[in-house]
């Protein structure tokens, strides 16, 4: 792949990535929890001590407090570090495959919206209307003006919601017990407003097939069952996350043995 900016470019918005990110693990603690994400300031979330400056630099606090809370000295879960890295790969390859463009700006808006339900879903099996009502809007409203464009966004965004619902209500009628979330219906038109049609079936094809590796990894190792719970909203934001940077040439290769 060819470098749509210089490497200086990309490392910059890689350090503007860390700092988001550090944003991000606010978000995904307090988001489920109902708390303002603009106010008390970062805090231990153990013994509520005000961090320092220097306590929330991204990566090099984590590592030079060895994961530990520098009053109280509970531990501070390795996730943090992981969200700040993964975004700051996601903007250093957003930027590589965008260039300085008007999609960049919304690619990365997603992807921010993408790596908070990834944790959130992990974590507590929810999918926040906060995020996912506003992020349909935001898809379709950027689509007038750009890639996908209106008509495939707004398709995405009725197919995407209407896929799983239809899924849902069918696994219901057969099982008696519900297999997918409302939070996973609104995710999917989310993407589908974002990415469009074609991108939003890849990301289903791609979420459910590794639902399903992890779900078959999880039975042969015996640390779940048929019923286990699996948190879907996490796959769909891995796969949204390869559909929006490689699905049109996974789309162009696959359609090549037609």
């Amino acid at each position: 792949m060819t470098l749509a900016v210089s490497p200086l470019v990309a490392l910059a918005f890689a350090i503007a990535g860390l700092v988001v990110g550090s944003f991000l693990n606010v978000c995904i603690y307090r988001i489920p929890r109902r708390e303002s994400i603009a106010w008390p300031a970062s805090h231990c979330t153990a013994c509520d001590r005000p961090l320092a400056w220097f306590e929330n630099v991204p990566i090099l606090s984590w590592l030079v407090l060895r994961g530990r809370c520098r009053g109280c000295g509970a531990p501070i879960s390795i996730m943090y570090p992981i969200v700040e890295l993964t975004t700051a790969a996601v903007f250093a390859g957003a930027v590589a495959v965008y260039g300085l463009t008007p999609l960049l700006a919304v690619r990365l808006a997603f992807a921010c919206a993408l790596v908070v339900l990834f944790a959130i879903d992990l974590h507590h099996q929810i999918l926040p209307n906060v995020i996912t009502l506003p992020g349909i809007i935001a898809g379709l409203a950027a689509s007038w003006f750009l890639p996908p464009g209106w008509l495939s966004a707004l398709i995405g965004a009725i197919a995407g919601g209407g896929i799983l619902l239809a899924i849902a209500e069918a696994y219901y009628r057969v099982r008696g017990q519900e297999g997918l979330g409302m939070g996973d219906v609104k995710m999917l038109a989310m993407i589908g407003a974002f990415l469009g049609w074609p991108l939003m079936i890849l990301t289903l094809v791609l979420a459910s097939f590794a639902g399903s590796v992890v779900g078959v990894a999880l039975v042969t190792s015996r640390r779940g069952g048929m019923q286990a719970a699996l948190p879907f909203g996490t796959f769909l934001a891995l796969g949204a996350l390869v559909a929006a940077v490689a699905g049109d040439g996974i789309l162009t290769w696959y359609l090549s043995f037609y």
